[in-house]
């Protein structure tokens, strides 16, 4: 029995219908529906416009893409897994509202050229958004930074107490964080702002079309200028999928802080019951299960970006069935990560901070122990050392459970005599984090200076 298909001219066997469905993308690629008909209607309009088929012809072909689009939009449209794509089932959708016709829409173009264009349209549709839900991010971070601009906390290298900071000064190593995140999507839409259509399935087209004009109809900025590399590039897939495993990344460090700092045991924040969870069997139990979302669904970014970079590593050129896996990946990264942003923003609009537990944590950890070594430098000590001697005095301290700041005078003369007794305003948690005025570094106000820097930049977006 002879194939149906709308490529089967040259086919005499019909395929069984579970190879009919491994071969099939239309039960994801039908997400890609609105923009296979806004391409379509401006390649029918500049055929049309062209010559190509008459006026009349790309007129009725329009019409006909137009009521598509308010099926698609009233949820009335059908496919059918036999028409593999969406662009088959559209094609064959068109010519069941006008009959035969339709099959003029697809002169001058290939299902290579047409999907690597829709492809296009979705990413470049939906950055806009990942744009947005990072500003609103940030928007909160600064907020939050603003409020605690001068809470003091301890800082940790290796996961130990190291040396005080603020809160905000930490808020806004992510606010840096996310900056970059932002700037890397921002450069994304570059590549993904270029029209594939009108190099049809590799090696362009004897018709007389004009690729700038649908460009211009489709809104796009630039149009590939190699044929064969408009119908096989993924970089922008690839890039969108890289950004997002850095974001991702960036959002599981500030989730695992978030899930340490809500424990019992540091007891420096308490998140929203919004964004909490309890236990089926626990009373008392409040657990931090979206930041563990988060942390989570960072994996599967991870994953997807590994996924296409295989898919991708050894195709030859130009185009080949593999590229159908493309999309998938692609399509689920882009939920999560718009997702996970505005639950990371949700959860930091509701979040408690516990400020005397984040100064206390600072009091008796021995993280002003730099202050000390770095004053003695001052006095003329060696850095080497006065680090030695403060070593000692911290393992005195440890032993006796005294912090440096409630040692005596005398004890820190034994040690050296070159400390006299204005060390005690030294070592308060505030004086060693407002000393530290160098560009960068934690001192209230250079965290200010650093919101405002922060916040003309957010402005400027608007």
């Amino acid at each position: 029995m002879a194939t149906t298909k709308l490529w089967g001219g040259r086919f005499t066997a019909k395929a069984a219908e579970w190879v009919d469905e491994f071969g099939a993308s239309i039960h994801f690629d039908q997400q890609m529906a609105a923009e296979d008909l806004e391409g379509s209607i401006a390649h029918a309009t500049m055929l049309g416009k062209q010559g190509i088929i008459t006026v009349d012809e790309s007129t009725q072909i329009v019409e006909g893409l137009k009521v598509l689009q308010k099926d698609l939009a009233d949820g009335t449209l059908v496919f059918d897994v036999k028409n593999e794509d969406i662009h088959m089932n559209m094609e064959s959708l068109l010519t069941q509202k006008i009959g035969a016709v339709a099959g003029k829409l697809h002169t001058a173009r290939s299902r290579n050229d047409q999907v690597a264009t829709d492809f296009h349209l979705w990413v470049k549709h939906r950055l806009p958004h990942v744009l947005e839900a990072i500003t609103e991010l940030q928007q909160e971070l600064l907020k939050l930074a603003t409020t605690h601009a001068g809470t003091i906390m301890s800082g940790y290298t290796h996961l130990q107490h190291a040396q005080p900071i603020t809160y905000g000064h930490y808020l806004l190593a992510y606010f840096d964080m996310f900056q970059r995140d932002y700037e890397r999507f921002e450069f994304n839409q570059l590549h993904t702002d270029i029209l594939p259509l009108g190099a049809a399935a590799l090696a362009g087209t004897t018709f007389p079309i004009d690729r700038e004009f649908v460009a211009n109809q489709l809104g796009f900025n630039d149009i590939y200028h190699n044929s064969l590399d408009a119908v096989s590039d993924r970089d922008f897939a690839l890039e969108f999928l890289s950004n997002s495993a850095m974001m991702m990344m960036h959002l599981s460090r500030m989730a695992e802080e978030l899930i340490l700092w809500s424990t019992y045991e540091f007891n420096y924040i308490e998140l929203s019951d919004d964004f909490s969870t309890g236990s089926s069997i626990m009373p008392q139990k409040k657990n931090a299960d979206f930041a563990e979302l988060v942390r989570g669904k960072t994996g599967r970014t991870y994953g997807a970006l590994m996924a296409l970079l295989t898919t991708m590593k050894s195709l030859p050129l130009a185009y080949n069935k593999d590229m159908q896996e493309d999309k998938e990946q692609v399509f689920d990264v882009m939920d999560t990560v718009i997702a996970s942003v505005k639950i990371f923003t949700g959860m930091l609009s509701g979040l408690k901070v516990h400020e005397e537990r984040m100064l206390a944590s600072t009091q008796d950890d021995f993280s002003n122990a730099t202050e000390l070594a770095d004053y003695l430098a001052t006095k003329g000590v060696p850095f080497r050392e006065a680090h030695a001697i403060v070593g000692q005095l911290v393992l005195q301290g440890l032993q006796t459970h005294t912090p440096l700041q409630k040692m005596s005078l005398a004890i820190l003369q034994s040690a050296a005599p070159q400390i006299e007794d204005d060390i005690f305003n030294v070592l308060k948690s505030e004086t060693a984090v407002n000393r530290r005025t160098s560009i960068g570094g934690t001192a209230v106000a250079n965290v200010k200076k650093e919101i405002a820097r922060h916040q003309i930049k957010l402005e400027a977006r608007q």
